[in-house]
């Protein structure tokens, strides 16, 4: 299948959709980039890449991320997880609190904001258990071991964090912060809330490109095995249980209407990319930061919709 000529009929389509949605205004940084723009990669198992538009534009992956801190976290403690965060889609929104009280302090998965931070404090647990790598702070050196984990998928050292981003989130993340002292309430936080919450407000600030997103995620497309340089991952049931959990949660209180549509395991973000699986097949990414009601890329969900009737790649 030629994909060069897919992308771009795409992109001449999606372009009368691009003034619409709203970009991720309650985060400064994120307010000022312009809603207006559009790129797309495919990264096949065969090690074909496939790309238009401003597909190497970088952008903050914000919520994208939360997808390989789980794959980290259950490398570290494997099932163990599921006794601190559930595996069940949340029907609300990606920052809602509500559930939290009624099922006391344990999110409902790992890809809205609370299971998230429940995450990445497995993360800095683990990290301060093994000690320090000559920081003296454990927190540096999990937002690090995230971002080298970035590198090592995307097979590419020049990632890096955007810092104007990550500083902005830490300076209106409230309502992070809310859901953090909540669940530190319950005992589901074992780190003080202020310094997993420098872990993850990095980590959602990791900025990549659309191809390097693709790039990063094939790994979840080829049974936890990276296809390009034969390294694994992680186990190919474990992979198949990540992308199960992107499927049913990877955006929010739209993931049944996302699957419905586009019928492939998704990781959305509020900086308006998406990251989606093929299994067996390829990743792809797709970034238009006009985001829907739902906090999802408006215009890239349209694309990926788009694509995999163009591909019959949805898995249904």
């Amino acid at each position: 299948m030629d994909l060069q000529p897919i992308l771009d009929g795409i992109a001449a389509k999606i372009a009368p959709h691009l003034s619409e949605g709203r970009v991720a205004d309650y985060i400064p940084a994120l307010a000022r980039v312009e809603r207006e723009q559009f790129g797309m990669a495919v990264v096949t198992c065969a090690g074909k890449t496939a790309q238009t538009g401003a597909a190497d534009t970088l952008f903050s992956i914000q919520s994208i991320s939360k997808a390989f801190t789980l794959t980290m976290a259950l490398g570290k403690i494997g099932n163990d997880l599921w006794n601190r965060v559930g595996r069940e889609p949340s029907g609300s929104a990606f920052n809602s609190i509500m559930q939290l009280e009624t099922e006391h302090g344990i999110p409902r998965n790992p890809l809205i904001n609370a299971g998230a931070i429940v995450v990445t404090d497995v993360i800095l647990s683990h990290r301060a258990e093994r000690g320090s790598r000559g920081s003296g702070d454990a927190g540096i050196d999990a937002i690090q071991e995230i971002l080298d984990f970035m590198r090592l998928v995307a097979d590419d050292p020049s990632i890096a964090i955007d810092r104007e981003v990550a500083e902005s989130e830490a300076a209106h993340g409230f309502r992070n912060a809310s859901l953090a002292n909540f669940m530190r309430s319950f005992g589901n936080m074992e780190n003080p809330v202020e310094r997993s919450l420098r872990v993850y407000f990095h980590q959602c600030a990791i900025a990549m490109s659309c191809r390097q997103l693709a790039r990063a995620g094939l790994f979840l497309a080829a049974d936890g095995r990276d296809p390009i340089s034969g390294r694994k991952i992680v186990s190919p049931s474990r992979a198949r249980r990540i992308n199960a959990i992107m499927l049913t949660c990877g955006h929010y209180d739209a993931s049944g209407d996302f699957a419905f549509k586009v019928g492939l395991p998704g990781k959305s973000g509020v900086g308006g990319g998406i990251l989606c699986i093929v299994p067996d097949v390829a990743a792809i990414a797709v970034w238009s930061p006009g985001l829907n009601k739902s906090g999802n890329s408006h215009a890239g969900t349209l694309a990926l919709e788009m694509l995999a009737r163009e591909t019959g790649w949805s898995i249904f």
